[in-house]
């Protein structure tokens, strides 16, 4: 998306950013709910101006809404994700509570790319799902390693429980047929979303990287709330559970 101004013609940022959020609310549309309640946790643990680290932060949703909930916040986003990172670069230009930093999370030696060797808060939504349950187990043992005592991580995203199989069949049509209806209304879906941004001439080349990193899509694992909990107190842990959910996901703090 360009925009035309007095020195010449640009990127909007913040409507890629804007269009990202519209396109991930069409598969979550309680997404912000999630985003308002981690950010309720936050402060009631760690206060008002935590060190947070965006784990997975794609164009840094999770750090938009914290630096504007909790202005002497500072934040450390990590991705690998060259598009989306390009938007969370173009979006924060010049913030310097901003850092942004290029890792892959299967790396086991990531964690020695941050700034900071520890973090208040460690958050991330919808994007560790992209992991089986091995490398996940792992990724936790290091995250407990980089969050303070007292500190807390947060991950909301798709936790599924196959002990219910007639409620996930029921939301999952639910939630389905909602998502048909908006998009004969014009809601740009996932593949619709990059088809944009590989014609953006901004975003063109980091959208190819993209996918020669990702594919398509990722798929990995999306085990129960009760396991993310059980695996992150063997990992370090000393309290973790569910604070939030709706029929199809769940945000999971933990607590050192």
């Amino acid at each position: 998306m360009t925009t035309s101004t007095g020195t010449g013609t640009g990127t909007d940022w913040q409507a890629w950013q804007e269009s990202w959020d519209r396109q991930q609310e069409w598969y979550m549309p309680d997404r912000e709910d999630r985003f308002r309640i981690m950010l309720d946790m936050v402060e009631a643990l760690v206060g008002t101006a935590p060190r947070v680290l965006d784990l997975a932060c794609g164009t840094g949703s999770i750090t938009a809404r914290l630096l504007h909930r909790f202005p002497e916040a500072t934040s450390t986003g990590v991705d690998l994700d060259p598009a989306l990172l390009a938007i969370a670069e173009g979006t924060f230009a010049g913030d310097d509570r901003v850092t942004l930093v290029t890792a892959d999370l299967k790396d086991p030696d990531w964690p020695a790319r941050l700034p900071c060797d520890s973090y208040d808060a460690v958050l991330t939504a919808t994007a560790l799902h992209w992991l089986h349950s091995e490398p996940l187990a792992a990724l936790y043992g290091q995250v407990a390693g980089l969050v303070r005592d007292g500190g807390v991580f947060m991950n909301a995203d798709h936790m599924i429980d196959e002990s219910t199989p007639r409620i996930n069949a029921a939301e999952r049509a639910q939630r389905h047929a909602r998502m048909d209806r908006a998009k004969e209304s014009g809601v740009v879906d996932w593949s619709g979303w990059w088809q944009l941004a590989a014609a953006d001439p901004a975003l063109a080349e980091p959208t190819a990287r993209r996918f020669e990193i990702y594919g398509e899509h990722a798929d990995g694992d999306m085990p129960s709330p009760a396991w993310h909990a059980r695996v992150l107190r063997e990992q370090g842990f000393t309290e973790a559970r569910p604070v939030w959910a709706s029929p199809s996901d769940t945000l999971l703090l933990a607590l050192r």
